[in-house]
């Protein structure tokens, strides 16, 4: 089953790289199995899927404690409240919600104190709804640089959500607004080769505005157990 939705997933990819001009090999599916057993994140590494995400910290880690030496990259796509940042440091591959300067400051600490480095996204509010977490675009600058100055938080890339609707003119903007704020940011000299867009609704039209990750969960798992 997986091993079916997940071909055409890549070749809807492989289509919407077409239609932008990319190699469809720069984007990659992280699977969310958020809210899915176990036994699901085992079937989805058996098909190649090897970038698992999770949004929710505890049952994220219930899962690795008992998947050990698993052979998979645990993402976490999810807001991380500073409260759990010393239990998730040096257990994901890719935090994709850094959005503020006191998280990264508690991220630092954390990391520090386990002697890791941890590769971080700042995840953006392009579309400014109340709702949603994410940093404000105009104050992104300012993070990604006192996040360059840490030594132990690494900053990969960028990552937002587009508003959940099936107006396709409004999930473009969205996302070209992150890809136009990333290309500002490495003008400026910095390195941020990640940009995490697109999620089951909308992820064609973000690979066509340059997503280098898309984060996929109902189209290759179908809706959600818990």
């Amino acid at each position: 089953m997986i091993g079916h939705e997940l071909r055409s997933v890549r070749e809807r990819i492989a289509a919407a790289a077409a239609r932008a001009g990319r190699d469809p090999s720069f984007v990659r599916i992280v699977a969310v199995t958020k809210g899915h057993p176990l036994s699901i994140a085992q079937e989805a590494a058996a098909v190649g899927l090897l970038d698992l995400g999770e949004n929710r910290v505890q049952e994220a880690l219930a899962k690795m404690d008992a998947w050990p030496g698993a052979p998979v990259r645990w993402h976490l796509v999810g807001h991380l409240q500073r409260n759990k940042v010393r239990h998730v440091v040096g257990r994901f591959v890719l935090i994709h919600s850094l959005d503020s300067v006191r998280l990264a400051d508690a991220l630092q600490a954390a990391t520090a104190a386990c002697g890791v480095v941890q590769d971080v996204l700042v995840e953006v509010n392009v579309a400014r709804e109340d709702q949603k977490t994410g940093c404000p675009p105009e104050d992104v600058p300012a993070l990604v640089e006192h996040a360059e100055g840490l030594s132990h938080v690494a900053v990969r890339g960028l990552m937002t959500m587009a508003p959940y609707t099936a107006d396709v003119a409004a999930q473009r903007r969205t996302f070209a607004g992150l890809r136009e704020l990333r290309e500002e940011l490495v003008g400026r000299g910095f390195r941020l080769p990640e940009l995490s867009m697109g999620m089951t609704n909308d992820y064609e039209t973000a690979v066509e505005e340059g997503a280098t990750m898309v984060r996929l969960g109902t189209v290759l798992f179908g809706e959600r157990s818990t």
